[in-house]
């Protein structure tokens, strides 16, 4: 017998165990592996997802101050919407929503045929009549010393939600938001013509949290008739509301012998809401308001009340926007892209 056979045997005994070590240390966890190890891994992982509408696409965007027309890819045009429209420091779940509202309005927006308010040549604006806009560039002069740390994590709420979109009936929706509801969202008929079913008027009671749900403004007298082209009489008296709508804001105002809508008096007077109340105070007139925005769809500061209470995106999605399903954008953009 060869006295080296069994010293041989033992070192190959050895050397495979040491090789098993690992996967031994790891089988008990299965695939499951949380703290920060976990967290590292997933990070690892979100990064390698290839964008699912493709790392090609590019949406036109017109730079307004620069008279220029920018190639953004898509997921990173979702994220300057969502640095620009919702703030950086809001909980993670109400940016995951957001990206979610941004990215269905550019959708909806390459699929229509009128590109009204911007040159030939571009898809979007980058101011409020569209979704506001900025660059990496812009927002590294906003954010400063912070850049770093906010666009991370809207970048991080992006990437969560990447190539997906909310619909009705197999369509993008009306992907509406606004800053503060006075409690209450809106039914879309109520401040625009058309009705849609997924936007009707719902509670909003985390609002009443925000910094922007009360304000006040005054207005002389003589500016007030001039705006609304009334003359006030001498008495105390302004004005008659004559309907509530279904988000307790001011459907209609009678002031004289003329009628107006509340959005009408929101936008003549540039208030923060149509949910307000006046009064005269010597040659001025007082109007306090609730909320701020028009009130339809999601209310931003109500998605981050809701998301600090533990809610997910998509239940905040499922709040404000009734009946939605969130799903893949890329038969969309296909339709898009199959018309260029």
């Amino acid at each position: 017998m060869n006295p080296l056979k069994p010293i041989v045997a033992l070192v190959s005994v050895l050397f495979v165990v040491i090789l098993m070590i690992p996967t031994l240390l790891v089988m008990p966890f299965g695939d499951k592996v949380s703290g920060q190890l976990g967290e590292e891994l997933q990070a690892e992982k979100q990064a390698k997802v290839s964008l699912p509408t493709g790392p090609t696409f590019e949406v036109a965007v017109y730079r307004s101050k620069l008279n220029t027309i920018e190639k953004v890819p898509i997921e990173d045009y979702v994220v300057g919407v969502v640095a620009s429209e919702m703030h950086a420091n809001f909980e993670p779940e109400a940016l995951k929503a957001q990206a979610l509202a941004a990215r269905t309005y550019i959708v909806k927006q390459l699929l229509n045929t009128e590109k009204i308010g911007i040159p030939e040549g571009a898809d979007v604006g980058d101011t409020v009549l569209f979704q506001v806009y900025k660059s990496k560039d812009e927002l590294k002069k906003q954010w400063g010393k912070d850049y770093e740390v906010h666009l991370g994590k809207i970048q991080e709420a992006v990437v969560q939600t990447q190539g997906k979109i909310l619909t009705y009936n197999n369509q993008p929706i009306e992907a509406q938001f606004f800053s503060t509801s006075n409690g209450y969202t809106e039914n879309s008929e109520a401040y625009w013509q058309n009705a849609f079913p997924y936007l009707k008027s719902v509670e909003s009671p985390w609002d009443k949290e925000s910094p922007r749900f009360y304000d006040q403004k005054t207005i002389s007298v003589k500016d007030f008739e001039i705006a609304l082209g009334v003359k006030l009489g001498n008495d105390s008296t302004i004005g008659k509301v004559i309907s509530r709508t279904p988000g307790k804001r001011v459907g209609e105002v009678e002031i004289g012998n003329k009628k107006f809508t509340g959005r009408q008096i929101r936008e003549l007077l540039e208030l923060r809401s149509s949910d307000f109340e006046w009064k005269r105070s010597g040659n001025n007139i007082v109007i306090s308001t609730k909320g701020y925005g028009h009130g339809v769809g999601m209310s931003q500061y109500g998605a981050n009340g809701m998301a600090a209470e533990g809610k997910t995106h998509e239940q905040i999605i499922s709040h404000y926007y009734q009946g939605v399903q969130i799903t893949s954008a890329d038969t969309y953009i296909t339709k898009f892209t199959a018309k260029q």
